[in-house]
């Protein structure tokens, strides 16, 4: 009998992630010639075709989508075996992370995150993504090492650590009427609002709890990012309403107040796929964030680490 190529399996798995010769190549690093050669030889020892033209497409065939997901693990517990182990030597490390997170957290974090990592692995570089949606394929195939933000539904399989909570706060510009005096829920309602969706949203949870209280406030502007909103409030009298913690830096000189109605505190997590757990590198970087995001009083939240459910 003779032995199989495992190597095939590594070249299946890519074929099946990225259902094109060419995109498997390149994430492999081999020609589309050489990946045309190997989808043969996988055709003849599964007996089947695996990937079939539709158009100008390939698409999978019902016993490869029921390989799919048998070959990924085979090629990750291989991965895990073949990694280097629990050591990594920092001071030579040679990596580049790619992390998603909005625009607030990086402005007020991503310096100090920088600052450290630079002292401890100075080739480390970091990528920080745009975080136009929260979609977890990213994750899964590896383009993403990190995600930060406020969890949602996601995949069922990504590891979660929560890194701080935040509350939303009101901000105006200097010498706004509303940065003197008590700031009653009328006084609130009275002033144009900034509201921020990515979705472009310009109603949500503060306008339930105005309306409870036979109030509404008149929403001028939606912007999709918090230090957006605060530009706009620093140049107007409208009233910005922003995570506290990851607006530090945007709001300096402007005047903060508690919102004068119920809102929910967040939690800021980072998120990740099972696949970097015992990453040395990976762990060091997760471990890194943590330190960079404790809260100034000492009250971190405990470093637990759960499964998305």
């Amino acid at each position: 009998m003779v032995s199989p190529d495992f190597n095939l399996l590594v070249v299946l798995d890519a074929l099946l992630s990225e259902n094109s010769v060419l995109r498997a190549a390149d994430t492999l690093g081999l020609s589309p010639s050489a990946l045309s050669r190997s989808l043969a030889r996988l055709r003849l020892m599964t007996g089947d075709l695996l990937l079939v033209r539709a158009g100008r497409d390939l698409v999978p065939t019902p016993r490869a989508i029921e390989l799919r997901a048998r070959v990924r693990a085979v090629v990750e517990e291989a991965q895990a075996v073949l990694c280097p182990g629990e050591h990594v030597d920092l001071r030579t490390l040679k990596r580049t992370f790619s992390i998603r997170a909005n625009d607030g957290f990086v402005e007020t974090f991503s310096a100090q995150l920088l600052a450290q990592l630079s002292r401890t692995a100075p080739q480390v570089r970091l990528r920080f993504a745009p975080k136009h949606d929260k979609h977890v394929d990213a994750l899964r195939s590896g383009e993403l090492d990190l995600e930060v933000g406020v969890i949602g539904h996601s995949g069922p399989e990504l590891r979660v650590q929560a890194l701080f909570r935040d509350r939303f706060i009101s901000v105006v510009r200097a010498g706004h009427p509303l940065s003197q005096g008590e700031v009653t829920a009328e006084r609130y309602a009275s002033f144009g609002h900034i509201s921020v969706s990515r979705r472009g949203l310009p109603k949500g949870a503060i306008d339930e709890q105005l309306s409870a209280l036979g109030l509404e406030r008149a929403v001028v502007t939606v912007v999709s990012s918090f230090p957006s909103a605060l530009t706009l409030a620093r140049e107007s009298d409208l009233i910005a309403n922003v995570p506290e913690r990851q607006t530090e830096k945007s709001r300096s000189g402007m005047v903060s107040f508690p919102v004068p109605v119920p809102t929910n505190c967040l939690t800021v997590s980072q998120i990740w796929h099972p696949r970097f757990d015992r990453d040395p590198a990976h762990r060091w970087l997760r471990e890194s964030m943590r330190r960079v995001c404790a809260p100034a009083d000492g009250h971190a939240i405990e470093p637990e680490v759960c499964d998305v459910s």
